[in-house]
Parts: C-alpha cells; structure tokens; sequence
C-alpha cells in the first residue's frame, strides 16, 4: 500500500497513475484528507490538478492507484456504490456549469430532484435555505445571465451544498473573480469549514486564497508529475527550500486577508 499521511481520513488517494493515452500526466500521487480539513491541491498551470480532480470525483479512471472515501475505493466499487459516494459529495467548477435556461432554483433543485423523493414544496424549500446560506434569497426566479459573475459562482456553490454534502470539491473558485468576490467567496469557504465541518479540496493557483484559507496542501509540480511539497501553506513559504514551491509562494500576494484559517 502507497504510504499516506494523516490518520482517519476521510479521503485517501493512494500510488495514483493518471495518463492520457500514452502521456502520463501524474505518477504515484498519494495523500490524505482528513475528515474536516481544508485542504489545498496547488501548483502551475498545467501541473496536473485538474486532471487529479477529475479521477477524484469519478470523471477521470486512474492507470494505476485507487481513491477512496472512508477506506472504500470508489473505482473498486460497482455502479451503486459510486453512485452512493457521488451521493455525498458537492462540486463547484471553475467554468459554475449553471444551466442557463434555468433559474437559480431550478438549478440548485435539480440534484435533489435526481436524488431524493421529496415533493416539490420540500424540494422549494430547502432550494430557498440553500440560496440563502450564500446570500441569493430572493433570487430564486433569476436566471444566471441575470447575476454578476460573484453572484453567479455563489448561486453554483448553492447548487454544489443542495445535498447536505460531507465534502466539497472546488476546482479554482476564485477564477474570473475580482478581488472583493474572492474575498467573499473564501469566507463562506470558511464558514462551511468552520461551522458545518464539511471537508473541503480546493483545486487553486490563487496565491490569496492558498496562504489565507489554506491548512494543508500539496504542490504537484509538472516535471516530477507528481508531488514535491506537502505540509500547510504558510509553513511552506517559511521554510521550503524548493525553488519551485518558493517561486510559486511569493508572487504577487497582496492578503485578502488578514489572518488565516
């Protein structure tokens, strides 16, 4: 077995191999996410986090490795099975994938109607807290054309929380944001953490966010292909000696924040 960190994770990624056809992009990528963590997956473009995203949340099948969710493998186990992990994760991605012929219950509704067997006014219902927990109540007729690229990125973490999830995935929250919508996008980040215990992966080269919400991440680096660094952010800019992880580190931080999780 590929050695992890970390004990009673509630996510393990054990000797990962992920390639398109003959190219491999990442090799023998091992980690743990503890149950409640914060957890960062960091590095350049083109260094493999999407890609190790994707074979995370059952898009993308390892050459090699396994994932698991509470020490069950999710590329092990059969459709049902999959089908129950997916159950208890939500994701946010880059590009929000909001329908836009829909409003924003309708959107936020779609995975419990898919999901569960509730009646329409329960469905309404829960759709209306969910908005309400990112600051959309009242916008529940609006279509996402309608909404400010903040607003349109909350309505998709609306969406992503519609299940009650026990993890979240976000894949570059803060792109195409200006620096007030970051900001207040990594707060509820941090208050989903804090006050409801969700695990949390976020998939980020956003130096802001990395150092200010950060608590443990990981650095994938597109020569290795695999990871070079591990450890919390702010430690690593204090004491990486890796030029690589220190060059990604100091560029640009102009702290959103104040203070770190």
């Amino acid at each position: 077995m590929a050695e992890t960190e970390g004990c009673g994770a509630h996510i393990e990624v054990e000797g990962l191999t992920l390639a398109y056809g003959s190219g491999v992009v990442l090799r023998d990528v091992s980690f743990a996410v503890d149950r409640g963590d914060l957890y960062i997956i960091m590095g350049v473009n083109g260094s493999g986090k999407s890609t190790l995203l994707k074979s995370m949340i059952g898009l993308k099948p390892p050459v090699r490795g396994r994932v698991l969710y509470d020490g069950v493998s999710f590329w092990d186990a059969d459709e049902q099975g999959r089908r129950g992990i997916l159950r208890r994760i939500g994701i946010l991605y880059q590009k929000n994938a909001l329908w836009s012929s829909m409003t924003l219950a309708e959107n936020v509704g779609l995975p419990i109607q898919e999901y569960t067997a509730l009646r329409e006014g329960e469905i309404s219902q829960i759709v209306s807290f969910k908005l309400s927990l990112v600051g959309l109540k009242g916008f529940e007729g609006y279509r996402p054309a309608e909404l400010s690229g903040g607003m349109q990125k909350r309505a998709a973490l609306a969406r992503a929380m519609a299940l009650d999830p026990e993890i979240l995935f976000f894949d570059e929250p803060s792109s195409g944001l200006d620096p007030v919508n970051a900001g207040l996008l990594d707060d509820l980040i941090l208050d989903l953490n804090r006050i409801m215990g969700t695990t949390i992966v976020i998939i980020s080269h956003d130096l802001d966010s990395i150092l200010s919400i950060g608590r443990t991440a990981i650095f994938l680096d597109p020569e290795a292909k695999t990871i070079i660094a591990r450890g919390n952010p702010k430690e690593l800019l204090k004491e990486s000696t890796d030029p690589k992880v220190r060059t990604f580190l100091t560029r640009g931080h102009t702290g959103r924040h104040s203070e770190g999780a």
